[in-house]
């Protein structure tokens, strides 16, 4: 009777055990749920604005909001003066449809909180992919701290984030194939149908699938016996879905001339040297410096490590390495590429060492990883999911352009003053004054650069740093008002000038109008206004 009595209290304290072990379990997140739950919440929060740096997400918005309305997509400029409109391959239409029905919705802070989800998300799936076969997970998180904090050099609330995240899954696809003989390739043409659609990367896709067939083919022609066979194989499967991912992208309001695109921008040498974004890496900054160290970190351990790259994880990387000390936009796909292959090496090296550092991370990896299997998923992303839309829906977080970096108040002046006539403006202003001021105004030259050509670019170039004959260009285009920087030497030259006023200055632009009739009204209204000097942004 006793003895029985201590079996039915010994199972009731189990019971308690494990409820109490699950209702533990349920509480902890995996390490994936938490880097999601950090990073969503760390933007959706705290630097959400930093998403909204670069003006280009106003156009973006306006242009998805003229297809949605006409329900045709623009084969010709809308938002400028220039006349006859210029051509434009918008080949960013589906991301500007998806942007704009975002920002009907939720508005700005709608559009930060979208492109905090898709950023947050292609870190956690990163990190599931490099611990798919359960790799080390302590050197799995190192490696996509790393890997994000390099990344962070081009968040922008753009289309191309939509890039990062086909780039992740297209590259996992092709790895599965490689390494696993895990046979996915048919889905890749229909990401390729979506991608060619939302953003100009779809070429990395292209990239990826050259690396791949050509480095099956090398390897076919340097095996024996079993070997050749199923690199042919493989080479002759991925050079078929390379036939069919090219036919794919095809289905575009531009057909095949959008595959010229991406050659045509970065072939005009003048707009890579002269636009921010396209400009190579300045390792002087924080999250450069980041960039830096995952580059070394790779080459180290490539040096260290007894196992040597394959062709293909050697192709990939010189590849993507080489255009992001092209252009910094490069460097989250250099990201992205390099870890998968960096979670490699690192763990061949540490499988091959001994020592206290390495038994610490072998046992404390083991027992992390066995917590984590045990954790419940997909709960707390799902509660900081809903907590972030509730908060954007009901106002509690608001994100709009900075008035203190972006012209919104010189937006608000000119609109209510009602000034006439073509304007010359900075660029980056131009991609404010579409989404705040258009289609009532329109901009002489804004973020799309690669539609306004070397010409025009050069004829902005020239007022905007007062070079001999930038007068020509304003009267070439019938210039009647000028906004632009209130820090820059075209202000401080306009001030001098007799036949240009002054009408609105801040801290960050200026407004001047030229001194003729129909401007009269306003030169009267406003006949002592002053120049602002060396508070305003710099001109970029």
């Amino acid at each position: 009777m006793h003895v029985h009595f201590l079996q039915i209290e010994s199972t009731k304290i189990n019971n308690v055990m494990n409820k109490s072990r699950k209702i533990t379990f349920f509480l902890l997140s995996p390490i994936a749920d938490i880097v999601f739950i950090s990073l969503f919440l760390y933007l959706s929060f705290c630097v959400g604005s930093r998403l909204l740096i670069d003006c280009d997400t106003g156009y973006h918005i306006r242009a998805g909001e003229y297809i949605l309305n006409t329900f045709s997509i623009p084969k010709h400029d809308i938002f400028s003066f220039h006349a006859p409109p210029l051509q434009w391959t918008a080949h960013e239409w589906l991301s500007e449809v998806v942007m704009a029905m975002v920002h009907r919705a939720v508005g700005l802070t709608g559009i930060v909180v979208f492109f905090s989800f898709i950023i947050s998300l292609v870190y956690y799936l990163l990190f599931k992919i490099i611990r798919m076969d359960r790799g080390n997970i302590i050197l799995a998180a190192f490696i996509v701290l790393i890997v994000l904090t390099a990344s962070q050099v081009h968040w922008f609330a753009r289309p191309h984030i939509f890039s990062l995240l086909l780039l992740l899954i297209w590259y996992y696809l092709l790895d599965e194939y490689e390494y696993q003989r895990r046979n996915y390739l048919y889905l890749l043409p229909l990401l390729m149908l979506l991608w060619v659609n939302l953003h100009g990367g779809f070429l990395a896709g292209f990239i990826l699938l050259g690396v791949y067939l050509s480095g099956n083919v090398v390897m076919s022609i340097n095996s024996k016996g079993s070997e050749k066979y199923i690199y042919k194989k493989k080479a002759r499967l991925i050079g078929l879905i390379t036939v069919v991912c090219v036919l794919v992208s095809l289905i575009n309001p531009y057909g095949y001339h959008i595959l010229m695109f991406p050659f045509n921008l970065i072939s005009k040498k003048f707009i890579m040297d002269n636009i921010a974004e396209f400009l190579s890496p300045d390792f002087h900054t924080f999250v450069v410096k980041a960039f830096e160290f995952l580059f070394l970190l790779f080459f180290t351990l490539l040096a260290v490590s007894k196992v040597r790259l394959n062709i293909i994880e050697l192709t990939m990387v010189l590849l993507f390495a080489h255009m992001s000390f092209f252009s910094l936009r490069y460097i989250p796909l250099f990201s992205i590429i390099v870890a998968p292959v960096l979670m490699r090496k690192s763990q061949q090296i540490l499988k091959s060492t001994n020592g206290k550092l390495a038994d610490f991370i072998k046992i404390r990896s083991i027992s992390i990883s066995e917590t984590d299997a045990s954790a419940k998923g997909y709960v707390w992303p799902a509660m900081a999911v809903a907590i972030v839309v509730i908060f954007a829906v009901t106002g509690k977080i608001d994100y709009k352009f900075n008035v203190k970096t972006k012209p919104v108040n010189a937006v608000n002046f000119f609109t209510k003053e009602n000034i006439q006539g073509n304007m010359f403006n900075n660029d980056e202003f131009g991609d404010y004054i579409i989404y705040a001021a258009w289609p009532k105004y329109k901009v002489f030259f804004d973020g799309r650069s690669d539609m306004y050509g070397v010409d025009r670019l050069k004829e902005y170039m020239k007022v905007a740093r007062v070079e001999p004959g930038w007068d020509e260009v304003l009267e070439k285009y019938k210039i009647n008002w000028i906004i632009y920087n209130a820090n820059s030497p075209l202000s401080l030259l306009l001030m001098e000038k007799d036949d240009w006023k002054l009408i609105y200055a801040d801290k960050v632009s200026n407004i001047f109008v030229k001194d003729n009739p129909r401007n009269q009204y306003l030169i009267e209204k406003y006949p002592d206004v002053e120049l602002i000097i060396g508070e305003g942004t710099e001109d970029t």
